[in-house]
């Protein structure tokens, strides 16, 4: 068998919500050491917590992995590996029977059976003026290099745009180990595909598409990818279109879900809902079912951006996606007005010292992240117009969101005084839940009840109980 005697030892660069998952499916099968900077991610995940929630205590707990933020523990793994690696080549020179052949020629095609794999799984940013922000990529490569082995291959997770992996993080690696990239030392592209909170589509049950900087590269991934997720494996071209092929997967639902928003910013002005719209055009076998939202988080809101500016760079003024993008980053801004609009018609305006409590804060259902959330802009729209909005948020770290977002989150739902209004921004499965009883008690009589994501839609409500939803 082709890889009969490939024993790579990975080292996964990054242990948030792609890294951990990665690095302990990987650990199932292979030597792992997951590797972050952040001091106290590490303090946590040594202690078998993940706040993230991607993993379970249970999992950590059972899981080989080791894990740090030491450049020295880094040093002692490779040491590690090497170490076994000279002891099998000593084996094989003794024992005449040995069926591996370690001639150069013989490992030339495969680069070598024990090598080191270096996964990289950094967020890439975008900075306030919404370029690309390439530094934890810069930073991850520079701390590889300094520990770079020949033959060890260098595997980029995170979403970029095309060439950024060999013309960007490639002459990182070179210049600080001395080696040269496809020679020395080789490059490929992986593009994550976790979607946070997601528990049917993950690592076990999605397609990986993988490429690498040559043959021996590309097969070398298909056979550790397809190890925890029964060979599924795509392989790309090349690793540029990898990276394209995983920059314009976001950037598409960005632009179907400003499709969406768009309409029901036009529906609304027709007296409409939006989703008694959908409901109907969904029932056509070919219409794409997107709904409306507040598009944030660390991947749709921020890749078509790193699209643009490839676009741009080509000499080329991409207009849909940056349409897309304007429709989106504005969609807060329009809630806090038709809410605005909804509660001056009920005389509930903000010189009546309406008390308004927003339902979720992270930036998608079901998860504690809060990384470019677009509910903290319909909060500080709404507080602007001179409400009174208390948030409350069963996910949502409290010193986390104190700290970034400077939101002081309601502990409990249980004693408070009622509202003129709740408004629905996320919907987490608690609030799927909330009963007749729930809104009786957090709302005024002839309070109004606002549902931006129409998760209380058929839902019993007390008398007097006013409703709107898009």
């Amino acid at each position: 068998m082709e890889f009969e005697h490939f024993s790579p030892h990975i080292i996964v660069v990054g242990l948030g919500y792609v890294g951990l998952p990665l690095a302990l499916e990987l650990a199932k099968y292979f030597p792992v050491l997951g590797f972050d900077i952040n001091e106290t991610r590490i303090k946590e995940l040594k202690k078998n917590n993940d706040w993230t929630r991607e993993v379970t205590e249970e999992q950590l707990a059972h899981s080989p992995l080791r894990i740090s933020d030491q450049l020295v523990d880094l040093r002692i793994f490779l040491d590690e590996f090497t170490q076994k690696v000279a002891k099998a080549n000593d084996y094989s020179k003794t024992n005449q029977h040995s069926k591996v052949s370690h001639s150069p020629k013989a490992l030339e095609p495969q680069l070598q059976n024990n090598q080191t794999i270096y996964i990289v799984t950094v967020p890439t940013p975008v900075t306030t003026d919404h370029l690309p922000d390439t530094s934890l990529l810069k930073k991850a490569s520079e701390t590889i290099a300094k520990v770079l082995q020949k033959n060890s291959i260098v595997v980029y997770e995170s979403t970029v745009y095309p060439g950024v992996t060999e013309e960007f993080c490639g002459p990182i690696l070179e210049k600080i180990s001395g080696l040269k990239s496809g020679q020395d030392f080789y490059l490929g592209y992986a593009p994550e595909r976790i979607n946070p909170g997601d528990k049917k589509h993950t690592l076990k049950h999605i397609t990986k598409v993988v490429s690498g900087q040559t043959d021996a590269v590309t097969k070398q991934l298909t056979f550790i990818y397809g190890k925890i997720n029964n060979n599924n494996i795509f392989i790309a071209k090349n690793i540029k279109t990898a990276e394209a092929a995983k920059v314009i997967e976001n950037a598409q639902r960005d632009i179907n879900i400003a499709f969406i928003n768009e309409i029901a910013i036009i529906v609304g002005e027709l007296g409409l809902s939006v989703y008694d719209v959908l409901e109907a055009a969904e029932t056509k076998w070919n219409f794409s079912r997107f709904i409306p939202g507040l598009v944030g988080g660390h991947c749709i809101s921020v890749d078509p951006y790193y699209l643009a500016d490839c676009a741009r760079a080509l000499g080329f003024q991409p207009e849909v996606i940056l349409s897309g993008r304007h429709t989106n980053e504005n969609m807060s801004l329009f809630l806090a007005n038709a809410l605005h609009q909804q509660l001056k018609k009920q005389n509930l305006g903000p010189t009546h010292k309406t008390r308004i409590l927003l339902l979720g804060l992270t930036f998608k259902e079901n998860i504690p992240d809060l990384r470019n959330t677009k509910v903290i802009d319909l909060l500080h729209t709404l507080q602007n117009f001179g409400y009174e909005v208390e948030v409350h948020d069963p996910m949502a770290d409290p010193a986390t969101a104190l700290a970034h977002l400077k939101v002081s989150l309601l502990s409990s739902l249980q004693g408070l005084k009622p509202y003129d209004c709740v408004f629905g921004a996320v919907s987490h499965q608690q609030y799927l839940e909330f009963s007749s009883t729930m809104f009786q008690r957090l709302l005024k009589p002839n309070g109004l009840l606002a549902d931006f994501k129409n998760m209380w839609k058929g839902k019993e409500l007390p008398p007097g109980i006013r409703y709107w939803t898009l």
